[in-house]
């Protein structure tokens, strides 16, 4: 971060909190457009969604609305979904603040979490052992740099021992998970250019509107719901902004 605010650039895009964080941190005067953070007012980056204040803005989320979302979706693919593995990165402050969203809709929705937190590569494998010694009924992935650089583990575990996964973003369903729902990701790839353009026309981030995602997307794999033996109800592939066969 030295080196990007030591070669004087106009402005930071950054994705993660722990980037968002460091910029915020280390490069005080340079404008940062933050997206996969997140809630940004949440996790203290900003001050609020309207006016964020400081020299940072971005592309916010719906996590408490986007997690028990997908643990309804769960629950319409597996109506006897009692006991969910939920995966995240545990160091990441706007990461376990989704966890958290994610855990109280399961309660709501009375299903049990498997909390499987981890913070290094080497922490998955101790997760995949948790999940083989209390097996879950699905495994939802909380989606970050960390879970997302190790997502085909996650993937091809899931596909072994033969466990429904859910997911943030449609490319792991392309990669072989069985479903995914979350905002549309090139949206937000527009919508933070926006906001970078029009910083750079000289709007300052102080004043410029955290975003929110508009288009969400829905994907189910039928080939993966086939390997698993699982009949997905008509009524759920019908939802689907795109069945992958």
């Amino acid at each position: 971060m030295g080196e990007l605010k030591a070669a004087n650039v106009d402005i930071i895009v950054t994705f993660g909190y722990p980037a968002a964080l460091a910029a915020k941190t280390w490069a005080e005067d340079v404008p940062i457009v933050a997206t996969g953070a997140g809630d940004p007012v949440a996790t203290g980056l900003v001050k609020g969604v309207a006016r964020p204040g400081g020299n940072l803005t971005g592309v916010a989320e719906l996590s408490t609305e986007l997690s028990a979302k997908r643990l309804e979706i769960l629950k319409d693919a597996l109506p006897d979904l009692r006991r969910v593995a939920m995966l995240w990165n545990a160091t990441d402050l706007g990461m376990n603040l989704r966890y958290r969203s994610a855990e109280d809709a399961a309660q709501t929705l009375g299903v049990k979490v498997q909390a499987l937190g981890v913070r290094e590569p080497d922490d998955f494998d101790h997760a995949f052992a948790e999940i083989t010694r209390e097996r879950p009924d699905a495994i939802l992935m909380v989606n970050d740099a960390l879970t997302a650089l190790n997502r085909k583990r996650v993937v091809e575990f899931a596909r072994t021992n033969r466990l429904p996964t859910i997911f943030e973003v449609a490319s792991i369903v392309r990669e072989g998970g069985l479903m995914s729902y979350g905002p549309k990701q090139s949206e937000i790839g527009e919508r933070a250019a926006d906001i970078a353009a029009r910083i750079l026309r000289g709007a300052r981030p102080a004043e410029l509107p955290l975003e929110l995602p508009t288009r969400f997307e829905f994907f189910i794999n039928l080939k993966t719901a086939q390997a698993l033996g699982l009949r997905l109800p008509p009524t759920l592939l019908a939802r689907a902004d795109e069945v992958i066969e």
